[in-house]
């Protein structure tokens, strides 16, 4: 019977000890608040343990599945002036522009 690496000797010393210390009314109350804090540490842990478990499933599911490749449609451009009319007072004002920034 080994608990954490503790044999039996070692477990009986601490019986006695922890006699002494609590007594005997206070005893079966001071184990069963340990039992308390082991059993929940114990089901932390397992949720620990599940949650791990679960997000390494869902990545390993994840990088497994095939990539898909969506193409979408362009969005429709803006219509530009098509007449040389329309085209020509940006050229005259680009030209303007560029005058003043030799000048």
């Amino acid at each position: 019977m080994n608990f954490f690496g503790i044999g039996l000797p070692e477990m009986a010393l601490i019986m006695v000890l922890a006699l002494l210390v609590f007594g005997p009314k206070k005893l079966p109350e001071v184990g069963r608040s340990m039992g308390k804090a082991i059993r929940g540490f114990q089901q932390a842990s397992k949720e620990f343990e599940n949650e791990f478990k679960r997000e390494a499933e869902q990545i390993e599911k994840t990088i497994n599945k095939p990539m898909e490749a969506k193409l979408e449609t362009p969005a429709p451009k803006a219509l530009v002036a098509t007449t040389p009319a329309e085209a020509e007072p940006e050229e005259q004002a680009a030209e303007v522009v560029e005058e003043e920034a030799v000048s």
